[in-house]
């Protein structure tokens, strides 16, 4: 089977609108960028050819899939120029809005979970949960530093993270000002789990679809480069705002962001973590505990826009307690286009980038893969309804039953426990 390999086509800066027709596919009009594919010169010389791990997804060229997330790995110019150096295929700076002086962090701000008995000190990290707001750095520090490191990095991929207050004004003054810069793309921050709701901002926004419709409205009719619309998990179901945004004009959309949490109680001091001077407040919850959860909404989004958008004209990028090739080769099975790593930075740094593509290139290889996009949502097809599992269950114990008919005299056979267990499990 050839590889697939993606060309850009630019179609001018308007705002990209969308009307959903309930018996196909999204119809797109005019949009910031869009697709061709085709098949690579070398598809058929699979089993010889190095893995290729590098990705092009709304028009931006990366060198791998793996992306910094929003978040401390992307605080100032310092360690985004690490980042770079390090290898990272792209880079989403820490979120940033018009006016710093309203956030105000406190310390300690972090609290992790370790396996074995809670409060060790020795266990390994399994969770991690922090109440840290977006950057409290001055919006003009860090537009400079943006600026510098395009000056530096022209070739390199650098997503500003944005949000701001409910007003359309506000929006589009910060958009303005972070595309002067230089940047490659905007990734809108609707789901921050902490943190000045009452101002509309975060998962605020994320968690009702007419406020995210109507901000997505504002957004991309400014824009100028890709959006993409970082999903919160703390909602039933993550597929309706997903589709909310790339109707209104995203070109695509991340997730998770951190799960609404409290870490745990203090059992000497009976006080929650982490502390502020004897209080604390839920956090967002991240790091690999929270890898299944991850899947499953990164999933069910996938699922939606393969049923009703052109998944060569949008992307999805999977975020959530990855720190291994595996877990990153899990996200893209499930139709991600990149794999976003931040907690995973916090704790392993920013090197943690060159075990990630050794090992994402020992599965291809085990599989034959040479490109992403030769696995890329392959799993998908598996996932069905429970329904339909008891009757491929029930099929699968008559076509068994069927054979050791067939084979009773063969005492070598040894399918015998399965059906039982099997014909036990439909039973129960």
């Amino acid at each position: 089977m050839a590889s697939l390999s993606l060309t850009q086509i630019r179609t001018g800066n308007s705002a990209s609108g969308f009307s959903l027709n309930c018996r196909g596919k999204v119809q797109a009009r005019p949009c910031r960028v869009g697709f061709r594919v085709f098949a690579s010169e070398n598809g058929n010389n699979k089993a010889s050819s190095e893995p290729d791990l590098s990705v092009t997804v709304n028009g931006l060229k990366m060198a791998n899939p793996f992306v910094i997330g929003s978040g401390p790995p992307g605080t100032n110019y310092t360690v985004m120029k690490k980042a770079f150096d390090e290898g990272w295929g792209a880079v989403i700076a820490k979120t940033v809005s018009l006016d710093a002086a309203k956030v105000i962090n406190v310390t300690p701000r972090y609290a992790r979970l370790r396996a074995g008995a809670n409060g060790s000190a020795l266990g390994q990290i399994i969770g991690w949960e922090n109440i840290e707001l977006i950057s409290d750095r001055p919006l003009e520090t860090m537009l400079k530093e943006f600026k510098q490191l395009k000056e530096e990095y022209p070739d390199r991929i650098l997503i500003a993270s944005i949000m701001e207050e409910y007003n359309k004004v506000a929006w589009e003054e910060l958009i303005d000002r972070v595309e002067q810069t230089g940047v490659d793309a905007i990734e809108v921050n609707f789901s921050c789990p902490h943190g000045m709701p009452e101002r509309k901002m975060g998962a605020a926004v994320g968690q009702d679809c007419a406020l995210l419709e109507e901000i997505c409205g504002w957004i991309n009719s400014k824009a100028t480069v890709p959006v993409w619309a970082k999903m919160t998990p703390n909602i039933t179901d993550i597929s309706q705002p997903a589709r909310v945004a790339l109707q209104s004009g995203c070109e695509g959309v991340a997730a998770i962001n951190t799960i609404m949490s409290v870490m745990g109680i203090n059992l000497n001091t009976l006080r929650p973590e982490p502390c502020v001077e004897g209080y604390s407040t839920p956090g967002g919850y991240s790091a690999k505990a929270v890898h299944p959860i991850a899947l499953g909404k990164v999933m069910s989004i996938a699922k939606m826009m393969k049923s009703e958008f052109d998944m060569d004209k949008y992307s999805l990028s999977g975020i959530g307690g990855v720190e291994t090739g595996g877990d990153a080769a899990e996200f893209i099975l499930l139709g991600a286009n990149t794999v976003q790593v931040c907690t995973g930075v916090m704790m392993h740094g920013y090197g943690l980038v060159k075990k990630l593509c050794d090992e994402l290139k020992d599965f291809m290889r085990k599989h034959n893969f040479t490109s992403i996009e030769d696995f890329r949502g392959a799993s998908l097809q598996y996932f069905t309804t429970h329904t339909d599992l008891v009757q491929r269950q029930q099929e699968a114990i008559r076509q068994r039953k069927a054979i050791k008919k067939g084979l009773q005299s063969d005492k070598d056979w040894t399918g015998d426990g399965f059906v039982k267990e099997s014909e036990s499990m439909v039973s129960n």
